[in-house]
This record gives structure tokens, C-alpha cells and sequence, in this order.
């Protein structure tokens, strides 16, 4: 438990050891709602109410996240919380949870797909609604462009760059998080 006030120091060992175990916790129930989204998105290919609930679940990530931070706070930290650590928690807590969505997605796409994404994609793209837009849009060529990059990813390059992605999104959306949920001294 912390004292009344955040004093500006640097974390102890045990604390640090502390915001790992919980950030590790909190990352992998991350993990847990990303790998829902993930396969609701495989999913609502061929069902648009699933790719709905995919994107739902991703936009609420970030709440979740704060609402674990807070949770953080408030019963394990004594309702205190500076801002350093509190940016540390969340970016790691997004770090573990891209870890483990990208062994998820890595197991997919080597052992899973099949070619099932590239395939779907391909045919949602040659409807005749999505070529005229394309068409219109002037933007065919770089589509065209993308899905063949795309058919080069291997499962490993997939994996990484949404990891990547996540740990951007961890320090990005870290810092808001943080400020939004510090607090130096108990009411």
C-alpha cells in the first residue's frame, strides 16, 4: 500500500515486481477480449454481425484498460497512483497482451487459415460494388498492390506487425489513460 501522497521517486524492486504481476494479469485478460475480436473478425467474413462485434470489442480495449488501471489503483495501491506508473502499467499491460495475440495469431494463420483471409478479402474486393468504388476512388492499383504484399506475409510477419501495432497503441494511448487516472493524494 502506498502513502497518502505520490512522492517523485523511483519505484522500488518490489513495486516494480508488483506492476509486472499485474500488468502480466491485466495483459492477458487483454489478450483474452483481443483474441475474441480477432476471431470474431474471421468470423464476420462470411457474417457481417460477427465483424461488428470484432470491431466493438477493439474500441472498448482501451476503456478496458483503464478500467483496469483504475482498479489498480484504487484496491492494490491504496487509491494512489502517479503518472509514470500509471503510463508504465498500461504499456505494459498492452505489451502482454500483444505478446500473447501474436502467439494466437501467429497459430492461425501457420496451422488455421489455409488461405481463408486472402480468399475472403479477394471476394469481398471483386464484388462489383467494391470495383466500382475502387474504380471511382482511383485507388484499384494500390489495392491490387496490397493484396498481393499481403499473400507474401508469412503467419510470423502478420504476427509481428500487430504486435508492433499494439505496443505503439500501448505508449499512444498510455500517456491519455494515465493522466486521465492519476491521483497524488487520497481525498
Amino acid at each position: 500500500m502506498q502513502s497518502e501522497t505520490v512522492k517523485n521517486r523511483r519505484l522500488t524492486p518490489a513495486e516494480y515486481i508488483q506492476l509486472k504481476a499485474f500488468a502480466r494479469y491485466d495483459g492477458l485478460l487483454l489478450a483474452l477480449l483481443w483474441t475474441a475480436s480477432f476471431v470474431c473478425y474471421i468470423v464476420g467474413l462470411g457474417t457481417p454481425f460477427y465483424g461488428m462485434v470484432a470491431l466493438l470489442l477493439l474500441a472498448v480495449s482501451p476503456f478496458y484498460v483503464a478500467h483496469r488501471l483504475r482498479r489498480f489503483r484504487d484496491q492494490d495501491l491504496g487509491g494512489v497512483i502517479s503518472l509514470m506508473r500509471g503510463w508504465a502499467f498500461v504499456i505494459l499491460v498492452f505489451f502482454y497482451g500483444g505478446i500473447l495475440l501474436a502467439v494466437v495469431q501467429y497459430a492461425y494463420f501457420a496451422f488455421l487459415d489455409r488461405g481463408y483471409l486472402l480468399s475472403s478479402l479477394d471476394k469481398v474486393l471483386s464484388s462489383p460494388e467494391a470495383k466500382e468504388m475502387l474504380l471511382q476512388s482511383g485507388l484499384t492499383g494500390q489495392v491490387e498492390e496490397s493484396m498481393h504484399m499481403f499473400a507474401e506475409l508469412r503467419p510470423i510477419d502478420f504476427a509481428l506487425n500487430v504486435l508492433t501495432v499494439n505496443i505503439t497503441l500501448g505508449i499512444v494511448l498510455g500517456l491519455p489513460i494515465a493522466l486521465l487516472l492519476k491521483r497524488s493524494k487520497l481525498s
